[in-house]
């Protein structure tokens, strides 16, 4: 078995070959024969509607499928590692360690009764196994690069005195303090304002570039991925319909339900990430 903290050099952070996932709830197929890589410092972005398979995917991924929700084909390997007989230990020795991810709503990921500066410093006790004073310290430093201002004051916050975009710094934070090769954003900024939605792409494509992370954008927004992600993948009811770099998806795709998606979102200001996408390749 491959040991995944010492990859040979050029295995993908993530390849997925095949996956299919079966809904016993409603007797459907929830996702069929889906198949993408992910390098290290690459971003891909998985698009599509509501209940098109981007969070079903990405549960996979992280090991969290609901009850009655079954990988039925395919397979799923994480630097080099087969996915598919690891136990319940193991999986959670993975999560936070070799992959981890942000999601929509902050709040409902973090403990009201504690200060958000000890629920990441909690993270650090318990993955890497620090002391109590090098763990705050550690937790300070991560706040700090999330770009929050007065680190210490914040660290004795209450998750109900902070805003969205705060909360969802403090859980980034929390999501890459054991340092994973993996971060999935799963619509990590759908519920924000569009001025702190920037900060937050701008702040995860630093830590993509600074800290060669394999990204994973979930989101039903063409110009959030088109911000972050260098290659795309459009899912339909649980299948692939396109993929493809970037360009290919944003300029010149293939697919009616992507050209729909794509001149659906014309009306939100795609024109504006579709000019940058052509000033940073």
């Amino acid at each position: 078995m491959t040991d995944v903290s010492t990859p040979d050099a050029g295995t993908p952070a993530v390849s997925v070959k095949g996956l299919s996932i079966y809904n016993h709830i409603g007797e459907v197929p929830a996702v069929t024969d889906v198949s993408f890589t992910v390098h290290p410092g690459e971003a891909l972005g998985i698009v599509g509607e509501s209940g098109s398979g981007k969070t079903i995917t990405c549960r996979a991924l992280l090991g969290i499928l609901p009850d009655l929700f079954e990988v039925t084909a395919g397979s799923i390997e994480l630097l080099g590692r087969d996915t598919e007989p690891l136990t319940q230990r193991e999986w959670t020795a993975l999560r936070g360690s070799v992959i981890s991810a942000v999601f929509q709503d902050p709040a409902s990921f973090l403990d009201p009764s504690i200060p958000v500066g000890h629920q990441v410093a909690e993270v650090l006790r318990v993955k890497k196994g620090l002391g109590r004073r090098l763990a705050r310290e550690r937790a300070l430093d991560l706040l700090d690069a999330m770009r929050i201002r007065d680190p210490e004051y914040v660290y004795l916050q209450y998750p109900f005195e902070l805003s969205g975009g705060m909360l969802q710094r403090i859980l980034i934070a929390a999501a890459v303090a054991s340092e994973p090769r993996i971060l999935i954003a799963d619509e990590a900024t759908t519920a924000l304002d569009v001025t702190v939605q920037a900060e937050i792409l701008d702040l995860l494509t630093d830590l993509k570039d600074r800290l060669g992370l394999a990204l994973i954008v979930v989101s039903h927004d063409l110009a959030v991925v088109s911000q972050l992600c260098s290659n795309v993948l459009v899912l339909r009811a649980g299948e692939v319909v396109e993929q493809g770099t970037k360009g290919q998806i944003l300029f010149a795709p293939q697919h009616d339900y992507t050209r729909m998606l794509v001149d659906e979102h014309h009306r939100f200001g795609l024109e504006r990430f579709q000019r940058r996408a052509v000033v940073r390749g």
